[in-house]
């Protein structure tokens, strides 16, 4: 018999728009239907949150560690288990545990232990995002500098091939790879994104136009938009297509260039957090520092929650609350194609839901069910 569960919050949102004395109906995982409340029988058991919205839940494609277990130094399931209780207990359903410019190694044992959690039946975790080694030097921000290189074919296949199904973005820098070890990325279907690059504007859009489909954190370790040379950041805002990440913790990029950035690139815009955890082993250890983290003096990870994101792109940004959401899951969902079951509140789609409170500073995100 399918399980059923009936959900009247304050408000809906479906992803789309706010719906009032709305009934969400989720059978068997999946949304059943989406109703006004006049319409259900009243004596149809229901859960009631009448200080909550029902939202779609959070997606985060840029995280690296939890609870002091990087996933990088712990690259295991239970450090995997432990990413997904941050994420979860921050409203996020789905993350991609990323791991920045390490030995051949590390990459291949964080494929395992994501096999070896989706094995055990372990949920939340979308796949690995490789972010280097592949990227410049001059934009290599806290990444080990010694490691730093251009990949040759058969190094970029033997990754991918061993990495085939888990391996679902990799950030590059476009101007230091060919366009041959691009191509060969993109037949194992892995997003590429373009980050700790140097590339000027002509360089990235010529990556843009072959395959590249993001930009990873804006702003952050990337040419810069200056009025002769308008870089990465100038090519990303000009383009038509092309998505980028931001990080909204008010360290890693001013709230002034969130807003800026988000007038210019609208729904191409969407939200990480980039969040690191303290460690005192392998080549990033991260320190906290007030509300963010430093490795070495530099500045390293945030400590954001997903949640945490969305109230500091209102509060700060000035970005409407339906943006926002949409920031944290619809576009996160758009950027990995999966926007047709995930990011939205609508009959068919998964019913991967999220109550915020109607005043964003009274609580946190909790993801349904309990």
């Amino acid at each position: 018999m399918a399980a059923t569960k009936v959900y009247i919050p304050h408000l809906v949102f479906t992803g789309d728009a706010f719906l009032k004395e709305h009934a969400v109906i989720v059978e068997d995982g999946s949304i059943k239907a989406v109703l006004p409340g006049s319409a259900m029988d009243k004596n149809t058991p229901a859960e009631h949150f009448p200080e909550s919205i029902l939202v779609p839940a959070f997606i985060d494609l840029q995280i690296y560690g939890a609870f002091e277990k990087l996933f990088s130094v712990y690259p295991n399931k239970e450090s995997l288990n432990l990413l997904n209780k941050y994420c979860k207990e921050g409203g996020t359903a789905f993350c991609m545990p990323t791991v920045a410019t390490n030995e051949t190694n590390v990459f291949y044992r964080s494929i395992d232990a994501i096999k070896d959690y989706w094995k055990e039946g372990g949920d939340g975790i979308l796949g690995l995002h490789i972010e280097g080694p592949w990227i410049n030097k001059v934009k290599r921000g806290a990444h080990i500098e010694s490691l730093i290189h251009s990949p040759t074919l058969e190094e970029a296949e033997a990754l991918l091939e061993y990495g085939k199904g888990i391996i679902k973005i990799i950030t590059l820098a476009p101007e230091v790879c060919s366009q041959e070890v691009i191509g060969l990325i993109r037949s194992y279907d892995v997003k590429i994104f373009a980050g700790h690059s140097n590339a000027d504007y002509e360089e990235a859009m010529q990556g843009f136009n072959n395959g590249i489909s993001s930009v990873t954190h804006l702003y952050n370790a990337m040419s810069p938009l200056q009025h002769r040379s308008p870089g990465l950041v100038g090519a990303a805002f000009d383009h038509q297509t092309i998505m980028a990440s931001i990080i909204a913790d008010g360290y890693h990029v001013d709230y002034a260039a969130v807003r800026i950035a988000k007038k210019i690139m609208k729904e191409r815009l969407f939200a990480i957090t980039d969040a690191v955890t303290t460690t005192d082993d392998g080549y990033y250890q991260h320190q906290p520092k007030g509300d963010k983290y430093t490795a070495d003096g530099i500045l390293s990870g945030s400590a954001l929650t997903m949640y945490k994101a969305l109230q500091n792109l209102v509060d700060h940004c000035g970005i409407e609350l339906d943006e926002a959401l949409r920031m944290c899951s619809l576009y996160p969902a758009r950027v990995m194609q999966m926007d047709t079951k995930l990011g939205r509140i609508a009959k068919g789609h998964e019913a991967k839901l999220a109550l915020v409170p109607v005043d964003l500073h009274n609580g946190n995100a909790q993801l349904l069910p309990f």
